[in-house]
């Protein structure tokens, strides 16, 4: 009797151990599309066995039956230590991409001609001015077309820039969202600790939801991680803690105050001694842009990529000089600007701008050196009126051989015949010429008193004398009277049409004398300038792009392997399922029987 009431504990065994099998399945079922979810397995185990008798050979023993050992939470910590790794490098090289797509697209405009139209439209006006530089129609035709290039390559800039700023919301929206994922990973970390402390169950839905945190996550940043003995995930960013055992330490930002660019820091790091002013602070920054490379395993994260693309504001030609005014050379412009591709290609759009205009510029108003153009003259010197309107004379040899100055004899005037001859694009921040006077002595000893026209050079501390696209817009004066274009013979022939400077505006589109960056070796004009520019912009695009879909071949692939760990396969489940219905309904028909027979034995004895 005894051991047939024993029987039903096996039965009833039986059928608790396949209703958790079907609750376990049913779970993995209903969770078939849920992002994130991992597949549970259960595990069964022998319960107690209970010896029978004491014989010395061949003890026998009876079961109690079969209960749940565990419920196996399908993970591959290494196949997720690879994910994530090549999720963060694919991330990465998805960013640059994309912007680099960006440049392409602003250069394109609209059916892919706009900007390259833009030039080959000034170089016609130039070969119809050529013809006859008198005609007013001419005239007018390249102050048109000055007008429209300069739109364009404005339009070009203002896209480059605003784009800049896309970019720059994208990394406060996504560095927000790190410090939420901080936080929340903080919070599951306690959960996952409180439930897991008695060592009774496992918080399988808690880490489910913590490691679809951590994929999110390796996307952003470079991350490393580890788990300790009471189940709390340790987090560093960058090689900088961000999650410990129970905090997360959030990341701040400086803004710029021109751009409005952030650029993110570690606070607990950082030496904040002022709020007004910044420059008394010590910020120890998340991101290192200096020293990214694939071999030093830095290329990794959208955010980054995000920072170098953006780069740390607006550049100009100027950035391809140093603070002395010296042209970079490759070393230090592959280590700087040129990592940055929106202002990298901000400042070569503004190089083929500033070598355009004032090559124009130098042509209808030509210079030349003191040194040039007063060769024999003797006692010389210049008086002229400061920005506070006091004279200032300057004599001897305070006044530099190379200062250079209107050359007169080489010059044209428009209809008015005045000089200095007009610009056809100007400074926003000062004229072409600063007005002097003049005295010197010529070899036959006879004195001369006579204007001559300063030209104010681009000084390097002020950004509204350069010739930029932000500081240079077309001669307002011209666009009023196209006459006033020089056209006209000053010196010898005075009032003559001068045909020679039309032919020189023409050739100097066939001029190969500049590059288009320091790393640039081959000279080339402003036609070739543009193809060079498209190809360079292409191919780094291209290596963008296939490294991009090489990554992403790899990510998905780890990523398949990754699921078939912990993947839920609809059809699997459902073949389990009818699996453990089976077993359940077996022991439930074994608990009819033996029901049956224990009663049949007590109805027996009855009698």
């Amino acid at each position: 009797m005894a051991n047939s009431f024993g029987s039903l504990y096996v039965g009833a065994s039986g059928l608790q151990s396949a209703s958790h099998g079907l609750n376990t399945t049913s779970n993995n079922l209903t969770n078939v599309n849920t992002e994130g979810y991992v597949r549970e397995q259960v595990v069964y185990e022998d319960r107690t066995y209970r010896k029978i008798g004491n014989a010395a050979i061949s003890t026998q023993y009876a079961g109690l039956g079969v209960q749940v050992g565990t419920i196996v939470h399908n993970r591959d910590i290494f196949l997720d230590k690879a994910y994530r790794q090549e999720n963060g490098r694919y991330s990465f090289y998805s960013a640059s991409s994309e912007a680099v797509q960006e440049v392409i697209t602003h250069l394109q405009e609209t059916e892919g001609k706009a900007f390259k139209e833009a030039i080959a439209d000034f170089e016609e006006a130039f070969e119809e001015f050529a013809k006859e530089p008198s005609d007013t129609v001419k005239q007018n035709l390249v102050l048109q077309k000055a007008s429209l290039f300069l739109a364009r390559s404005k339009a070009v800039q203002q896209g480059f820039e605003d784009y800049q700023t896309i970019i720059n919301s994208k990394i406060k929206e996504k560095l927000n969202r790190i410090n939420k994922i901080g936080k929340e990973i903080v919070d599951y970390n306690k959960r996952i600790q409180a439930i897991e402390a008695a060592g009774v169950e496992k918080a399988m839905d808690l880490r489910d939801k913590r490691d679809l945190l951590l994929d999110e996550l390796s996307g952003m940043v470079k991350i490393s991680y580890n788990e300790d003995h009471t189940g709390v995930v340790h987090v560093e960013i960058e090689g900088v803690e961000f999650i410990d055992d129970i905090n997360y330490y959030p990341i701040e930002t400086l803004e710029d105050k021109r751009t409005k660019y952030v650029t993110p820091y570690w606070p607990q790091l950082s030496e904040i001694v002022s709020e007004d002013d910044e420059s008394l602070n010590k910020y120890y920054m998340v991101f290192d842009t200096t020293n990214v490379a694939a071999d030093k395993n830095t290329d990794i994260g959208e955010i980054k990529a995000m920072l170098l693309a953006r780069g740390t504001g607006w550049s100009t030609y100027r950035d391809f000089y140093d603070e002395e005014g010296n042209g970079l050379t490759s070393e230090d412009y592959k280590k700087g600007i040129a990592n940055s591709i929106m202002m990298n290609s901000e400042a070569e759009l503004d190089t083929l701008f500033h070598e355009m205009v004032t090559a124009i510029n130098d042509i209808y108003s030509p210079l030349t050196t003191v040194e040039n153009a007063y060769a024999s003259a003797t006692n010389m010197s210049y008086t002229y009126t400061d920005k506070n309107g006091d004279l200032v004379t300057v004599s001897g040899d305070d006044i530099p051989k190379n200062l250079r100055i209107l050359d007169k004899e080489k010059c044209s005037v428009g209809s008015d015949g005045e000089l200095p001859p007009r610009e056809l694009f100007v400074r926003v921040g000062c004229d072409r010429y600063q007005e002097v006077t003049l005295t010197y002595t010529d070899e036959n000893n006879q004195p001369h008193t006579e204007t001559m026209y300063v030209y104010n050079e681009e000084n390097p501390d002020d950004p509204g004398q350069w010739y930029t696209l932000k500081s240079t817009f077309v001669n307002e004066e011209l666009i009023k009277q196209e006459s006033y274009l020089p056209h006209l013979k000053y010196g010898v022939n005075k009032g003559a049409v001068d045909y020679d400077i039309g032919i020189s505006l023409s050739s100097i589109w066939n001029k190969q004398d500049f590059h288009l960056n320091p790393s640039d070796t081959t000279p080339c004009g402003y036609n070739g300038f543009y193809v060079k520019w498209i190809g360079e912009i292409a191919n780094t695009g291209n290596v963008y792009k296939s490294t991009e879909q090489s990554l992403e071949g790899t990510r998905e692939e780890i990523e398949f392997s990754r699921q078939g760990v912990i993947g839920v396969s609809s059809d699997e489940e459902l073949t389990t399922m009818i699996k453990y219905q089976s077993a359940y309904n077996a022991a439930s028909r074994y608990i009819n029987v033996v029901n049956e027979m224990i009663e049949h034995l007590l109805t027996s004895l009855g009698h």
